[in-house]
């Protein structure tokens, strides 16, 4: 087809991003059986073909996050709280262990949600892990290149606990709009200094 190999690779990592295709260590990548479609996921089925960028992902984590982190604040039981924290705690571990945590960190957002305990919320976020998964990955690989901006984030999911921890819903939502703001002005800035 006249491609290059990385050409391939990038359409085969989009195949496999969507569910088509799956890659099995030592075996290969292989065509995934289809799946019915009540399995799908709406969200992903919405975006098939569209590129969101990372800075439109976080502009609808802006809404959606701070909105739970609110909620959370307001709703979270000390079994929630306990989940998030050690949540948090796993994020450290593994950052101090030279991972980038984006798992943890993907977690952490989810267990927010949960202690929303607003049912759309999470079926929302749930349906959003794909891309928030995906997003913080390729935002935390670009932002711990600096070891600044990795204290930065840490104490800002700390900020985010202790406002629900407190039951303090303005300083959950405030703590959540300057994280994922952290984000998207670092991302901005980036895009500046390459242009």
């Amino acid at each position: 087809m006249g491609v290059s190999r990385p050409t391939v690779r990038a359409a085969i990592n989009k195949l496999v991003d969507r569910g088509l295709l799956e890659h099995r260590q030592g075996q290969g990548t292989f065509v995934r059986q289809p799946q019915a479609d009540q399995d799908r996921n709406p969200l992903k089925s919405l975006l098939d073909g569209h590129e969101a960028t990372l800075t439109e992902l976080l502009e609808v984590r802006l809404g959606l996050e701070c909105n739970a982190a609110a909620l959370a604040a307001r709703r979270a039981t000390e079994e929630d709280i306990r989940i998030i924290e050690k949540s948090l705690a796993a994020m450290r571990e593994n950052i101090e262990k030279g991972g980038l945590a984006f798992e943890e960190d993907a977690h952490f957002h989810m267990c927010i949600a949960y202690a929303s305990k607003n049912p759309v919320q999470i079926h929302i976020m749930k349906h959003l892990y794909d891309l928030l998964r995906y997003g913080i990955r390729e935002n935390l690989a670009h932002l711990y290149e600096s070891p600044a901006n990795i204290q930065a984030v840490i104490a800002q999911h700390e900020k985010v606990l202790a406002a629900i921890r407190d039951h303090d819903t303005q300083a959950a939502f405030d703590g959540m709009l300057q994280h994922i703001s952290f984000v998207v002005d670092f991302f901005a800035g980036r895009q500046q200094a390459w242009a």
